[in-house]
């Protein structure tokens, strides 16, 4: 209860900044019409729906970090948190507060996707919920990752951390825009030791109905998951001792 009645004051911050929400669910939904646009005149085998639109899901994902990185390097600098830090809740109660109300967030975003590649010609398939619900972990992940750098660093550094920095290395690194195997060596290495290219391939491989090829993948993400999220349980909870 602690947990829920926090995540609907969240909830309802995210609701209010209706700019940042129609940024992420709508740049995506951007990418996917320049690029499949890009496809019909000069053929490109990863610009393709089924190969393109579960990377435009993961790479709108990036928006995550930065919206819930705000949102709580915000709340770190009001007077919310000192009247919080004196109520029986403890870090966890507070992390994921930040992470359960983006979640139906990134659900809709994934399923508006999804809606405008079966306009511009994908296939339907009953895989496309499959795909849909293997993003969710991934979801997960870049929440931590704005939770955790919003626990750090102040909303101003959130923003070039998580609005600069992460959206271009996560679209470098993720098997989106390019083939990492044709560059090889240290780059693909890297990339391949990461979550970002293991997410989009679970993606690909759940849409295609390759569901067997989907967990290796899939246990990348959700180990990063679970160790940026036990990270930033114990960052905050050094913070808020801090704090306090």
């Amino acid at each position: 209860m602690k947990t829920a009645a926090l995540s609907l004051r969240n909830w309802k911050e995210i609701l209010r900044d209706k700019l940042n929400v129609s940024f992420g669910l709508g740049f995506p939904l951007v990418l996917i019409l320049l690029l499949s646009f890009i496809q019909k005149n000069i053929p490109v085998s990863m610009f393709e729906l089924p190969q393109l639109t579960p990377g435009i899901i993961v790479f709108g994902f990036t928006f995550l970090s930065l919206f819930s990185g705000m949102l709580i390097a915000k709340d770190r600098s009001s007077s919310l948190f000192m009247r919080l830090f004196t109520s029986p809740l403890k870090p966890n109660h507070f992390v994921f507060s930040y992470y359960i109300p983006f979640l139906p967030l990134a659900f809709f975003q994934a399923v508006f996707t999804y809606i405008v590649a079966l306009i511009l010609g994908l296939e339907f398939s009953i895989h496309i919920l499959s795909s849909i619900i293997i993003s969710l972990p991934v979801a997960i992940m870049f929440v931590s990752l704005g939770v955790l750098c919003g626990t750090i660093f102040n909303d101003k550094q959130v923003g070039g951390i998580c609005g600069a920095f992460l959206t271009n290395f996560s679209a470098w690194l993720s098997d989106t825009w390019f083939d990492i195997n044709l560059v090889g060596g240290a780059f693909a290495k890297i990339a391949k030791a990461l979550p970002f290219y293991h997410a989009v391939e679970a993606g690909r491989y759940a849409l295609a109905g390759e569901y067997s090829k989907i967990f290796p993948d899939l246990w990348w993400v959700i180990g990063y998951a679970i160790v940026i999220s036990a990270l930033a349980i114990w960052v905050f909870g050094k913070k808020m001792n801090y704090d306090k």
